[in-house]
């Protein structure tokens, strides 16, 4: 099922289970029934504070809005609330000229605890195609934490074809020349000039995947 339908299922049965109209949870969000109506069918995504007042409102934790994902440390289960997790924006489409983190870039959210996360600002960007597997297999979710450089031989996530266009390769240094690589040696390096630029978002620090 898809995530917001997911969300919005959950949203309409913890509002019914407590005898709570969508007239009822709209005043108290201070939204309207419209609204609530396109959450609970999943035609409107539920941001992360939207998430975070229904938590409060319904006495639950974040967690019991998505999919049972059970996260471990050695010894115990960690509960999930919105007071010890963070939403990181998954990057879809980069618009030319806006800001990474620009809205209309954002396409989802996944949750991780604070206290496991890298310092600095992160988001997400999902890998397409093969050209980093088996590293970074295609459809998986990598980590980034943001900054304009890294070390010869990270990963990173670039942004090329005049800034429209963000993607995963490893930078590789040699002198004055700076390559992207590719992890599939199907693919050849793009190296880096002033009539074929490219600019480095952050380092990649984390991967994600469905299996």
């Amino acid at each position: 099922m898809e995530l917001n339908k997911f969300i919005g299922t959950k949203i309409k049965k913890f509002r019914e289970s407590r005898n709570m109209t969508q007239d009822e949870l709209a005043e108290l969000l201070d939204t309207t029934r419209q609204s609530i109506s396109r959450y609970e069918n999943g035609e409107r995504k539920a941001n992360q504070d939207l998430l975070f007042e229904l938590a409060s409102i319904f006495k639950v934790s974040l967690d019991d809005f998505f999919p049972v994902r059970n996260l471990y440390d050695q010894t115990n289960i960690i509960r999930v609330t919105p007071e010890n997790v963070v939403a990181i924006p998954v990057i879809g489409t980069i618009a030319c000229g806006d800001p990474i983190l620009a809205d209309e870039n954002i396409i989802g959210y996944r949750y991780h605890l604070k206290d496991r996360l890298p310092k600095g600002q992160t988001f997400y960007l999902t890998a397409k195609g093969d050209s980093m597997e088996p590293k970074i297999p295609d459809g998986s979710d990598v980590l980034i934490r943001m900054q304009d450089d890294v070390e010869d031989g990270e990963i990173a996530a670039v942004l090329v074809n005049g800034d429209s266009e963000a993607t995963l390769k490893r930078v590789k240094k040699q002198g004055d020349i700076v390559m992207l690589v590719a992890e599939n040696t199907n693919y050849a390096p793009y190296i880096i000039t002033e009539h074929n630029p490219a600019r480095i978002l952050g380092k990649a620090v984390g991967v994600s995947f469905d299996l």
